[in-house]
Parts: C-alpha cells; sequence; structure tokens
C-alpha cells in the first residue's frame, strides 16, 4: 500500500486474476438485472462519456431534470438495485477501515476513449466513511488533486486488480481519470474499463 496523498491510499495488484475474472461474472449478472445506462448532466442534459449501474440498497444517479443523488431504484427500469454481493463487502471489510457497511455499489463502464474530470464525492450524508474503489481491465491514468479544483494534483496509472481508497482527510479530495490505456489487459474481452466504487450514503 502507498499514500497518494493524506487519506488516499492504493492497493496496486490487490485482487488477483481469479478474483478480478470472478468480480466480472459477477458484474454480468448484476447488469443483466440492472441495465447499463447513461447518464446526463445536471441541467445541460450532457450526456457523460461512462455508461453505470449500481447494485445494494441504493445507487447513484443524475438527469437532467433533478441532478446528483441517490435512490433505491434504476432510473430506466424502475426495478429496484439487485443486491450488494458478499465479494464486494468483503473487500470493504479487508481495505476501508469502516465498521459501517456501504450501501452502494456505482459500476462504470469506460470505453477506452472515455475520460473522468476532476470532482469530488460529495451527494453522500456520511463524509466520514470512505470511498473505495476497484479497477478492472484496461489500466487508466488516475489524477487526485486537493480539497480545492485549482489545488495542484498528482497522476498515478490503476492498472487491472487495484484498489484506492479516499478516506479521512482525502475523502473530498478532487480526482478524475484522464484517459484510459488501450490493449493493457486481457481481462475485458472487448476492452475497456470497468470501476467500481463502494460508497456509504447515511450515517
Amino acid at each position: 500500500m502507498t499514500e497518494l496523498s493524506t487519506g488516499v491510499r492504493h492497493f496496486p495488484e490487490y485482487l488477483d486474476r481469479a478474483r478480478q475474472e470472478a468480480l466480472v461474472e459477477m458484474i454480468r449478472s448484476i447488469v443483466a438485472e440492472a441495465p447499463l445506462f447513461v447518464p446526463v448532466m445536471p441541467s445541460t442534459g450532457k450526456p457523460m462519456s461512462v455508461r453505470m449501474s449500481n447494485c445494494g440498497p441504493l445507487g447513484w444517479v443524475t438527469d437532467k431534470e433533478r441532478g446528483y443523488r441517490y435512490q433505491s431504484t434504476h432510473p430506466v427500469t424502475g426495478r429496484p438495485w439487485p443486491a450488494m454481493p458478499d465479494v464486494l463487502l468483503d473487500i470493504w471489510n479487508g481495505v476501508s477501515d469502516c465498521e459501517k457497511p456501504p450501501q452502494a455499489c456505482l459500476i462504470n463502464f469506460y470505453s477506452d476513449d472515455a475520460r473522468m474530470g476532476l470532482h469530488q464525492d460529495r451527494d453522500e450524508q456520511d463524509l466520514k466513511a470512505p470511498v473505495v474503489s476497484i479497477s478492472l481491465g484496461n489500466s487508466c491514468l488516475f489524477r487526485i488533486g486537493g480539497l480545492s479544483r485549482t489545488d495542484r494534483t498528482r497522476s498515478v496509472k490503476l492498472a487491472s486488480g487495484d484498489i484506492v481508497v479516499l478516506g479521512g482527510e482525502g475523502r473530498l479530495c478532487f480526482h478524475g481519470v484522464d484517459r484510459i490505456y488501450p490493449a493493457t489487459s486481457t481481462l475485458l474481452k472487448n476492452g475497456g474499463r470497468i470501476n467500481l466504487t463502494l460508497r456509504r450514503v447515511d450515517p
């Protein structure tokens, strides 16, 4: 484990290949029940470059009319999100140092030309609980800054099986994905990257 900044911990190769493959199969079953959808920015309605889904009691969604939020149902199907698999709870318990369980797992699928601008994860009521981020598939260039968007940033390459934990003083650090590196992993048949973020929503 290395500390990227205060409270932001990087666990390289935390998941071996077998555990990564098991997670991909798990994600396939979740997405079969809760299909990937394209989120859009509040106010502008501009689509993001990622597709997403969720599992757990709550899921993170966004749309033009109501903005960023958590809700208990899929925004397209109207059905409850699939349950949080035990394997994700085990990962949370292994790295989060948090006694309370996660309530949401956001599943982001990045195509090889997708990216995610600098942002904070602050739609949760419980900002004391960390965010646990799991990388699967092609490597990405992850950028982490400070508590202000204008703070100096540093970049690190995240590979399949890596985990990053944003907690403590680093819980509200700005972070993003600048690029995906194609053909850096054989985990996903058609390339791209999957990012799972485990979050505690309620205090």
